[in-house]
């Protein structure tokens, strides 16, 4: 049986957050995961229409308990958003919520008088969905040369490009990479399990840092481990992560960020509705990865950059295979996708540069692509079994020595983040988001993704690499 990554990684995700009950949804296909027998609203006389409306429609619908309907507790008020319980949270069934589906069904009539969104599913926000990104890291050569490799430039403290990256936590041993050297943050909570062996998705953040670092020397890049749990969280505490990693350090010039969810509609998250008009009135430019589910369906916050009152301040990133010529099988795509960049094996600073570190494969690999693409996709090479896909019991394990080869759009993301602020140091522009216009209108690179000719940025210390047939 072929693997089936999206449900090994729901499982996986849930075992990480234990006291949150989670299901699939839309209905019962597997687009995105959200929280079970909870919905979304904002706070104020809002919440108070939404708990209301649901309870009246439980009262008249059979099969749905009007007993449950009560408020769950505000857990992000800068952001507004009020928790609303509408079902029993103890269902450990991971298919669709119809107390949920009840409650979204239950205001579409107010939200179709208001033009408004009154109530959301809580989604969970995860790194770079299909709820992980593109594939799972692969040694790379200690004495090999990183792609991008390192670009030519000096650091200067009184003049560096400020990015934010939030994700995983770096690793103990990230400044052993000397384009580190500037970077801070918070470390990784817990890098191995209880055998010495590395944890799924831990090294992201670090690697995420590097590949900025690498693309642009004249940075300070600042980590925050918001995303400790295997990668992800619920969409109204990431609201109030969002603001706390801001407050603390300030506004950055750059935002990048790797992680995201669909959520089968046109208008954003309401979870991050405060944090988007919050970051509408900055400077700040929210650098964000397109997703890696191979679809068109708007992925959010990337797919912010499609909306008129956000186009200046995010930019959606998508990635090219490893020759730079076309998308990604992986990478999602779309009108709201605003630029490409190289996001297939790229090769940077993960850990190990102490003492080798040993990682177990979580996931198989595929006979073919699972696209239906006709290259060696990620999908198939390396060859490798994972223990959540293959219940033999013998997984493959690796050593990682410091460097890796990873994919995803997660890692194009900083790669667009980094020629930003690589254009401000040049330019001695200071509006990181008119870096970014400047940076897309002077770009001669293009490539194709899915019939349409797309706009490719490509760091200079990128080297394509050929992909082979399938």
């Amino acid at each position: 049986m072929a693997p089936q990554r999206f449900h090994e990684q729901f499982d996986q995700i849930q075992r990480a957050l234990p006291g949150v009950p989670l299901a699939m949804g839309p209905d019962d296909s597997a687009e995105f995961i959200y929280e079970k027998g909870v919905v979304l609203a904002r706070d104020g006389e809002e919440a108070q229409v939404v708990e209301d409306t649901v309870r009246t429609h439980f009262t008249e619908t059979a099969g749905l308990v009007p007993d449950h309907v009560r408020r769950a507790g505000p857990r992000a008020n800068r952001s507004g958003i009020t928790r609303i319980q509408v079902g029993d949270p103890g269902h450990t069934d991971r298919t669709a919520d119809h107390a949920v589906a009840g409650a979204l069904r239950a205001l579409r009539e107010a939200e179709g008088r208001t033009g408004r969104r009154l109530v959301s599913r809580n989604h969970l926000v995860s790194i770079s969905v299909n709820a992980c990104p593109g594939d799972e890291p692969v040694p790379a050569p200690s004495s090999g040369t990183p792609n991008p490799a390192r670009a030519e430039g000096e650091h200067d403290p009184d003049s560096a490009v400020g990015v934010l990256v939030i994700d995983t936590g770096l690793m103990h041993d990230y400044r052993s990479y000397p384009p580190l050297a500037h970077t801070t943050g918070d470390l990784q909570v817990r890098e191995t399990d209880e055998d010495g062996v590395l944890q799924q998705y831990v090294g992201h953040g670090t690697f995420i840092a590097g590949l900025v670092a690498a693309v642009a020397p004249n940075t300070e890049v600042t980590v925050r481990n918001t995303l400790n749990d295997c990668g992800a969280i619920l969409e109204d505490e990431f609201g109030e992560k969002l603001f706390n990693a801001v407050e603390e350090g300030g506004w950055p010039d750059v935002l990048s960020l790797s992680a995201g969810t669909s959520n089968g509609r046109l208008d954003g998250l309401l979870g991050l509705d405060g944090f988007m008009r919050a970051l509408g009135e900055q400077h700040t430019l929210l650098v964000a990865a397109a997703g890696n589910n191979a679809s068109a369906t708007p992925f959010w916050p990337a797919a912010y950059a499609s909306l008129p009152a956000y186009a200046d301040a995010v930019l959606s990133v998508g990635a090219l295979r490893a020759d730079g010529e076309y998308g990604a099988c992986f990478s999602n795509h779309g009108p709201w996708v605003r630029v490409y960049a190289p996001g297939e094996r790229l090769t940077g600073a993960l850990t190990g540069f102490d003492a080798p570190v040993p990682y177990v494969y979580q996931h198989s690999t595929y006979e073919t692509c699972r696209y239906g693409f006709g290259y060696a996709c990620t999908c198939r090479s390396p060859r490798h079994t994972g223990v959540l896909s293959d219940a033999s019991g013998k997984p493959d394990q690796v050593m990682f020595e410091g460097f890796a080869s990873w994919s995803g759009t997660s890692f194009a993301t900083p790669v667009v983040a980094g020629l930003v602020a690589a254009h401000m140091t040049a330019t001695k522009e200071t509006d990181p988001r008119a870096a970014a216009r400047q940076l897309l209108a002077r770009t001669t690179h293009f490539a194709e993704v899915r019939g349409a000719h797309v706009p490719a940025l490509r760091p200079p210390g990128w080297r394509p690499v050929p992909v082979g047939a399938a």
